[in-house]
């Protein structure tokens, strides 16, 4: 028989883990790390973007945030990485929502800067592009903007209300400028209908 120790995975041992690796104010460079897999932590972000440790809601915003910064997407599955392991996580749509957004200048011109729940910020542009996916039953959008490494977050109710107002015609779609890049909402055509 070995004298191996089986560690089971943490949320505070991977807390501690990342606090040691976070250097700076920055975020961690989690796209160098390439730990071994250790399992399934049985942690949960909801759609509506909060985060839960064996069924109960994180309620400590700095908790979350220091996850939320050691979270990498491999394909579709999502895990909270660290120098030395690597933990998989259920996220039920988005690892992040949009819940503010500021718009500036017009038309071809307008730039539009989001914040996410987490503290994130991105610019929507080709290197973080805005998507909207519609139900097929209901035809309700779910519009969701690139923020890091293959993370999205899923842009609330509000904010999407606010940038329908800011949307225009282009080449036969209803949508969104930012940063010189048009991002596609709905086909025009079926705007004019409604």
């Amino acid at each position: 028989m070995s004298g191996q120790n089986i560690v089971t995975p943490t949320a505070d041992g991977i807390a501690a883990a990342a606090t040691a690796a976070k250097k700076g104010k920055g975020l961690p460079p989690v796209h160098l790390w390439n730990p071994p897999f250790c399992g399934d932590l049985d942690m949960r972000i909801a759609r509506d973007g909060t985060w839960f440790y064996l069924g109960t809601p994180i309620g400590r915003f700095e908790l979350v945030r220091l996850f939320s910064s050691i979270l990498k997407r491999e394909g579709d599955k999502y895990f909270l990485v660290t120098p030395v392991e690597k933990v998989g996580i259920t996220v039920d749509d988005a690892p992040f929502l949009a819940v503010d957004f500021e718009a500036s200048g017009a038309g071809e011109d307008q730039v539009l800067s989001f914040t996410t729940h987490v503290g994130d910020s991105a610019v929507a542009g080709p290197d973080h592009p805005i998507r909207v996916v519609r139900d097929p039953e209901t035809g309700e959008p779910s519009p969701y903007v690139m923020i890091r490494a293959g993370l999205e977050a899923l842009i609330d109710r509000k904010s999407f209300y606010r940038l329908v107002e800011l949307g225009s015609h282009h080449d036969g779609w209803f949508g969104l400028w930012s940063s010189g890049e048009f991002f596609p909402v709905i086909p025009s055509a079926e705007l004019d209908q409604g």
